[in-house]
């Protein structure tokens, strides 16, 4: 082997690049990272399986990562957010466009037939804690002057950002954040009442009947308050198989989603921030959901993609942070306790719990006013169980960004099953196996997490097969072949 002399190198990636490229085995590193699809930060796994065919005993197929290039088999990080993985986020978008196309049109073991239910599209929005910066247009798109009297333009930093800081609601933002989910938990209970009135029926006699189905998902506005956009189906009483009764119209699903959502309330009673109480606010829209070939803006197509994209748009896309801010060694305490139960201060951060200070946070005033006014609400043990300063990076919301009810359609772990069991295939193919039988076929494996993230030339090799793939897709959508 060529020892190679890379002192006059200047950057430490490319010197390990041309380390990795010169390696005896680069194939077979270059086709790992080509697998990955470009993944920012992928998981590197040691371990060793061995598939063996339990009618003779005989060993099929025997791997272990001792054989890598690299000694460790690397797997994709699956993160949905599009600012910390585009590769992986853009896959998770896919998977939630045909959940909730499915849910609309039928496939993935969804008739077809449910495409002739009575379905509506929700924006459930937070209310207001303070007049803020905004840009609104007249229906024939004219611009209308902000409060501040200013024509701003749409990039315009100030846009969502409080006219008055010193006024603004900050505890009041901070907790609609927390309870958003507990908001959205109650409105679906509130919606199956309102239906089983609207049509003079009790619950019990309701649930007979019909079931309301629903998948949404939650989007930061750029004020750095959440709401929900949501999918939202009526359902025969065995689920998305049946359609619901003839009088279960698409009036009566409208009229009840307006009367729920004005219905919801959360009480919160604390010593430092008084009695509040959080509710939807008046901007909710409520729109039925036409089938695909019409000639209206919300069709099945238009929804499902409208919904997916959603669905990886990170928070940091309204100048909110993607990462958690408290310091992981003392879960944010600022100390840590002895065994004796004496506090010791932490060194990672220096007792300030933080993993890294605010003044040093690139972000907007406003969102650093926010995550200050998590850190404060979060030492109060009225507040405990909402995790505040755990999820102050997120301004307080702790929720999951998409969700659905069981019966709506597929989910994403059998949209996975499926690829998995497609590359499963692939790599028996390329192997030259045979036909495995899953009744007599075992398949023993040992893994243990080694690390995430790529070397620095491996980083770069990562980065250019992202780039080919996006141009790829530019081409195809752009009409080439």
């Amino acid at each position: 082997m060529v020892t190679l002399d890379l002192r006059h190198v200047a950057s430490p990636a490319v010197r390990d690049l041309i380390h990795l490229v010169n390696h005896t085995d680069f194939d077979r590193a270059q086709q790992q990272i080509e697998r990955l699809g470009g993944c920012t930060e992928p998981v590197r796994l040691i371990g060793r399986t061995v598939t063996v065919d339990t009618a003779t005993g005989e060993v099929l197929r025997s791997y272990t990562t001792s054989e890598e290039p690299t000694g460790s088999l690397l797997t994709t990080c699956g993160n949905r957010r599009a600012s910390r993985c585009p590769a992986c986020s853009r896959l998770y978008a896919a998977d939630t466009y045909h959940l909730i196309r499915a849910g609309l049109s039928g496939g993935k073991s969804v008739p077809d037939t449910v495409r002739t239910h009575p379905r509506v599209f929700v924006t459930l929005t937070p209310p207001s804690f303070g007049p803020v910066h905004n840009r609104l247009t007249t229906p024939g798109g004219d611009i209308w002057p902000c409060r501040c009297r200013k024509l701003h333009e749409p990039k315009d930093a100030l846009i969502g950002t409080p006219l008055n800081p010193a006024t603004y609601d900050y505890e009041g933002a901070v907790l609609f954040n927390a309870y958003a989910s507990t908001l959205w938990a109650r409105f679906t209970t509130y919606l199956r009442r309102e239906i089983a009135a609207g049509l003079g029926m009790t619950q019990k006699a309701a649930h007979a009947v019909l079931r309301v189905s629903f998948a949404k998902v939650a989007e930061y506005q750029q004020r750095g308050l959440v709401h929900f956009h949501a999918v939202i189906r009526l359902d025969g009483p065995d689920g998305n198989s049946q359609p619901p009764p003839p009088y279960a119209t698409i009036t009566v699903l409208t009229e009840a989603v307006r009367a729920a959502a004005a219905r919801v309330r959360v009480t919160v009673d604390s010593g430092a921030v008084g009695e509040r109480e959080l509710a939807w606010g008046e901007q909710l829209d409520v729109r039925e959901i036409a089938a695909f070939g019409t000639d209206a803006e919300f069709t099945d197509q238009a929804v499902a993609a409208y919904v997916a994209k959603y669905a990886t748009k990170s928070a940091d896309a309204s100048g909110i942070l993607d990462r958690a801010l408290f310091c992981r060694p003392c879960q944010g305490r600022g100390a840590t306790l002895l065994p004796h139960g004496t506090p010791l201060p932490c060194t990672a951060c220096g007792g300030t719990g933080q993993a890294r200070p605010l003044p040093r946070l690139a972000v907007a005033r406003h969102v650093r006013q926010m995550i200050r006014t998590c850190w404060e609400l979060g030492r109060l043990p009225e507040f405990a169980d909402l995790k505040l300063r755990k999820w102050e990076h997120m301004l307080g919301f702790r929720g999951h960004f998409s969700t659905k009810s069981r019966s709506y359609s597929t989910t994403l772990g059998a949209l996975r099953d499926v690829r998995r069991a497609w590359r499963t295939e692939q790599a028996r193919i390329r192997a030259d196996l045979p036909d495995l039988d899953p009744t007599t076929t075992l398949v023993v494996g040992q893994w243990d997490y080694l690390g995430s993230g790529y070397t620095p030339g491996a980083a770069l090799l990562a980065a250019h097969v992202w780039h080919s793939k996006e141009l790829e897709r530019q081409f195809a959508a752009e009409g080439g072949c």
